[in-house]
């Protein structure tokens, strides 16, 4: 077999990967069905440098798990149990559904739930399966959970939101990088590589986190505050700035506006007030500005940890102001980024799978835009529906008076990912017709009405865009095994079935070729980009908007993408968590993710050599918190906050703050961290507040029959979606 050249199903570093070493299995894919592929990584990719991570080695064990799904699943009526049906029964149950609810309560009776790992012409496609097969305003997806705020928050500022300011490469050469609720060394490893370079060239590395992570251990310094206040923080070193003669004042005046009112907020952050507020020491504070503004080829970066929030867009803002004032971001090699966490988390936002968007990052209710797509979907702008409910509230609509009741799922298991995760369940059980199309019979596809088996990562063809927005090709390496589908032939196949207008092809070359049309014109602007270039050129960044254009590897050197040019600064005030510690709940919950895992688990839950390497849900205290509350290392621990209850064992450490506790959320069932979360909501991107809540800590008196299993045996995984 000859070796295919491809990237990664897993984190937006998109890591380039070889996959060859044996023959395709034939037919249903099983364990022993044929020597697995060989996976070696790819040197030719900037992003990784022949680099990968334990998930990548192991990836294409994925496609041979012992439960996936060749067949169609369908239940005859709720309550009955899933049986095998062909896929002509399970495609016309699902179309006659959809049209018996939308005949008897309108189109919005019918919702779409998306997800941030599907290709760019997957989720294309569908956005116009929603809007016009459907004819519902119903359609978001998991990654509102993932990069909205920081999405809100630099077109605020830059007037465009693309994740990494440049090319990954260019990190390399910073003299600073300050990375904020992030631990890119478990969560996407070869990331590590360019910051490691910069350090050797003599680059400082500091690292915001209440955990002393693997990054944090990394890092030349460690500022550790309190969940959910890294807005102060941020203000704080802003003032720190100011009073230090540190802001840039001619760049500040050339390229920005709003400066002056950021300032006057900025003056009340005086130092000792920032270090009551966050816990983190004056001096340290100190030490990061003037580490950053030591050389202004600098980076602030961000993650989850500082974008999971109820104020996330304005704790982006205020780490946005900061780089500004210090005259970082438009400059080659420096800025302001945020680190796209899922696969397609870059591309999978840009073109039409979010409630309020349309392909090319455009706005649903301008109308310039609906008549642009319009009239490449062959429709009348008039047809299009308005901007609908974004992801947790769609999910808390389900079923309700008003409500969805029917959901079609690509790509997402909300049962685990989801905050407050045991009422979406309810929700779920309340619409009258669920369908999932996954590769696993996963925790929320198992509640499904028709569960239909799609193809994954490596037996497909398409394009991601990583955090650079680099626009990459996936590629095919193997068929899919006999009886499954790609999801793109599901779609046609619905959308032929709703006698939905246009053109539904499910080739993907064909559909980018649509997508490039639907984006000309936009922010993310697809139009000069082809399969063919992208062979060519090994990635083309956007906005690319012509054939002849080179693409922008750096977006903002001459402009921003504003009306006038400048960037835009914003006050915001520290105001903290939407729910605080209090004598009932008296610990702060923060939640991640963990090296060997990824996401709700659906891959990475079913691979041998990744459970052997993470098999279970914990909880992380400092060994005071523990002694203070009787809890051994090792022993169960009942962690409860206002809105449910997880059971998991204590992992003891003195790499967190003594008042807060880490709980990763890969895992379902009983350990599953989202069980507790909050899902209040960011008032602009409509993020959930994922990164803090307040809980109570307990022993658990009697053992979890998992407590007096053999050392070291493996236990099944439980299951979870892509």
């Amino acid at each position: 077999m000859t070796d295919t050249p491809t990237h990664c199903p897993y984190c937006a570093l998109q890591c380039g990967m070889n996959l060859g070493g044996g023959p395709a299995p034939a037919g249903a894919v099983r364990p022993g069905s044929g020597p697995p592929l060989r996976v070696t990584p790819r040197a030719d990719v900037p992003a990784n440098q022949g680099g990968l991570c334990q998930k990548g080695w192991t990836s294409a064990e994925v496609l041979t798990v012992p439960d996936r799904l060749t067949t169609p699943l369908m239940r005859a009526r709720r309550g009955a149990p899933l049986e095998p049906c062909t896929w002509d029964r399970a495609l016309d149950r699902i179309a006659a559904e959809a049209r018996r609810l939308r005949d008897a309560h309108g189109p919005d009776a019918v919702a779409v739930f998306g997800g941030g790992g599907l290709t760019n012409e997957k989720a294309y496609q569908l956005g116009k399966f929603a809007r016009i097969a459907l004819g519902t305003s119903q359609i978001d997806y998991n990654g509102r959970f993932c990069m909205s705020s920081a999405a809100a928050a630099t077109g605020r500022a830059f007037g465009m939101d693309r994740g990494l300011p440049g090319p990954i490469t260019d990190l390399a050469a910073a003299d600073a990088i300050l990375l904020v609720g992030g631990n890119v060394a478990e969560t996407m490893p070869p990331f590590m590589r360019h910051v490691t370079a910069m350090q050797r060239a003599g680059g400082a590395f500091v690292v915001v986190d209440p955990r002393r992570t693997a990054t944090a251990r990394q890092a030349d310094l460690h500022l550790q505050p309190t969940p959910g206040t890294d807005l102060a923080l941020a203000n704080g070193m802003l003032h720190l700035a100011l009073t230090e003669g540190l802001v840039d004042e001619e760049y500040v005046a050339a390229r920005t506006n709003g400066f002056a009112a950021v300032r006057t907020v900025v003056n009340s952050y005086w130092p000792d007030r920032v270090e009551r507020i966050t816990g983190v020491p004056v001096p340290h504070m100190r030490e990061a500005v003037r580490l950053l503004a030591r050389g202004r080829r600098s980076y602030v970066l961000t993650a989850r940890g500082a974008e999971q929030h109820a104020r996330g867009v304005d704790m982006v803002t205020a780490l946005i102001n900061l780089a500004l004032a210090l005259g970082l971001p438009g400059r080659e090699g420096s800025g302001y980024g945020c680190l796209t966490g899922q696969g397609n988390g870059q591309g999978g936002r840009e073109h039409g799978q979010k409630a309020d968007q349309l392909p090319g990052y455009r706005k649903i209710d301008d109308p310039a835009a609906r008549a642009h797509v319009a009239a490449v979907w062959g429709v009348d702008p008039a047809v299009l529906p308005g901007p609908g409910r974004s992801a947790y509230e769609l999910l808390s609509a389900l079923g309700t008076a008003g409500g969805p009741r029917m959901l079609l799922l690509f790509g997402s298991n909300p049962v685990v990912s989801a905050p407050r995760a045991a009422a979406v369940e309810e929700r779920l059980d309340a619409l009258e017709f669920l369908v999932a199309a996954d590769f696993v019979l996963s925790e929320t596809a198992a509640r499904a009405d028709v569960v239909l088996p799609t193809a994954q990562w490596a037996e497909e063809s398409g394009t991601m865009t990583n955090l650079e927005g680099r626009v990459l090709r996936r590629r095919r390496a193997v068929p899919p095994p006999d009886g499954v589908r790609t999801d793109l032939e599901i779609i046609a196949a619905l959308a032929g079935r709703l006698d939905a207008p246009g053109v539904w092809s499910a080739e993907p070359a064909e559909v980018f070729d649509e997508l490039r049309a639907a984006s000309a014109g936009g922010l993310a602007d697809y139009s000069g980009i082809t399969y063919e270039r992208i062979e060519r050129e090994g990635g083309v960044f956007w906005p690319c908007p012509s054939p002849e254009h080179p693409g922008t590897p750096r977006p903002f050197l001459d402009r921003f993408a504003t009306p006038d040019g400048r960037a835009r600064f914003t006050p915001v005030e520290h105001s903290g968590a939407v729910e605080d510690v209090d004598a009932d709940y008296p610990v702060y919950l923060t939640t991640g993710r963990v090296l060997a895992q990824y996401q709700s688990g659906a891959q990475t839950r079913r691979v041998r050599p990744l459970t052997d390497a993470a098999p279970e849900a914990f909880v992380e205290m400092h060994p005071d918190l523990a002694e203070r509350l009787g809890i051994d290392d090792g022993a169960d621990v009942r962690v409860a906050s206002r809105r449910g209850t997880a059971t998991v064992r204590a992992r003891l450490t003195d790499a967190i703050r003594h008042d807060t506790v880490f709980m990763p959320f890969h895992w379902a069932g009983e350990g599953r961290a989202n069980l507790l979360t909050n899902p209040a909501l960011d008032p602009v991107s409509r993020m959930p507040e994922f990164k803090v809540c307040a809980v109570r800590l307990e022993p658990v008196a009697a053992p979890r029959a998992s407590q007096i299993d053999e050392p070291g045996a493996a236990r099944e995984p439980s299951g979870a979606s892509r």
